[in-house]
């Protein structure tokens, strides 16, 4: 993707201030996000303002300015079709129209999962819309069974295999480790680093904390969410990212390499509850080195309110929420987060 060098100028002066050093050849940046879901036109349309174009006004420095920006398209990009979803209260189904394809682009996305339990709301139609407005778009995807498995991508001369997986039936699964393993031990294999999505998790607000073992949501196995991201990096992943709760999880740092619990809904102005906790919507980006060591992060703090994209969080509440939970949850973390959400190896 193009970056642009006058929008990395105004970033790095005027905008965030970045926890970690200036451009290295021999680093990598990469940001990553939660769930993203633009507005939808079913069962009624719910459409942001201005096209949209105003949704990730204040994340675009952060998102651009990275090597890789990485999140989670959670529902369908299509413009018609029968919703696969049943009427109950549980329910839901997202059909962003196409016309918004190019919001994603011009944030600064480079690869977004699949891997979800909305990809499929309008069923295969619906996903091959979806794959065919990143296609044009040049955006990069996977996590869908059958379909795109993983993919490749060159920065700064290296080779970063991206995969996502996800807890239901259509998608790759996380529950499932023989697949998880076989395909990171294929990027493994062919790239220098290799990135995990995964969307799991029990949902709501109720849960933030990371429990130990297996999370039931609805009857739904949503995955031992520990022992899976540990078994990613034993077997050679650099960076695992989650989403799928609806609320921020801690991170850590394991075996020098960073994982994140959930980072939440991050750019959902209608169809999601916004009230509270379920407004945070960080950006976490990470700097590491051209194998994928963990050098050092910062976490931007952003919240929501309903038809309105990410925003800048000024009250710092957003840190501290992910801040506490990462002390209470994984305190044997290799690294630490300050008040301004720096993330240092201890």
């Amino acid at each position: 993707m193009q970056k642009s060098i006058i929008t990395l100028f105004h970033f790095i002066i005027f905008t965030f201030p970045l926890c970690c050093h200036a451009a290295s050849p021999d680093t990598l940046t990469i940001a990553v996000t939660g769930d993203i879901m633009m507005g939808t036109t079913y069962p009624s349309v719910q459409l942001p303002e201005k096209q949209g174009t105003e949704l990730f006004r204040d994340a675009k420095p952060i998102l651009r300015a990275a090597d890789l920006a990485l999140g989670n398209l959670e529902g369908t990009l299509c413009d018609g079709g029968k919703s696969t979803k049943g009427s109950g209260p549980n329910s839901y189904s997202f059909r962003m129209p196409t016309s918004y394809a190019h919001l994603l682009t011009d944030a600064g996305y480079d690869y977004l999962s699949m891997a979800n339990n909305h990809a499929n709301d309008f069923g295969t139609d619906g996903i091959l819309s979806t794959e065919n407005e990143l296609k044009r778009e040049g955006i990069l995807f996977s996590g869908i069974a059958g379909r795109t498995e993983s993919v490749v991508i060159e920065r700064k001369g290296k080779k970063i295999g991206i995969c996502a997986f996800g807890h239901n039936s259509y998608t790759l699964k996380h529950t499932d480790l023989t697949t998880v393993g076989r395909i990171v031990d294929d990027l493994v294999s062919r790239c220098d680093i290799v990135i995990v999505s995964f969307h799991g998790g029990a949902e709501g607000r109720d849960k933030s904390h990371l429990p130990q073992g297996q999370e039931t949501f609805l009857g739904e196995n949503r995955g031992a969410l520990r022992e899976m991201t540990h078994f990613c990096i034993d077997h050679g992943a650099d960076v695992v990212f989650g989403h799928g709760p609806h609320v921020v999880r801690g991170c850590e740092v394991y075996k020098g390499r960073f994982i994140v619990y959930s980072l939440g809904n991050f750019c959902t102005p209608y169809g999601m509850s916004l009230t509270g906790i379920s407004s945070y919507a960080p950006i976490i980006e990470i700097k590491t080195d051209l194998s994928g060591r963990f050098l050092e992060g910062q976490i931007h703090g952003l919240t929501q309110t309903r038809g309105i994209g990410p925003r800048t969080d000024k009250q710092g509440v957003v840190v501290k929420q992910i801040k506490d939970l990462t002390e209470a949850d994984l305190p044997n973390s290799e690294a630490r987060i300050s008040s301004d959400g720096k993330i240092a190896l201890r």
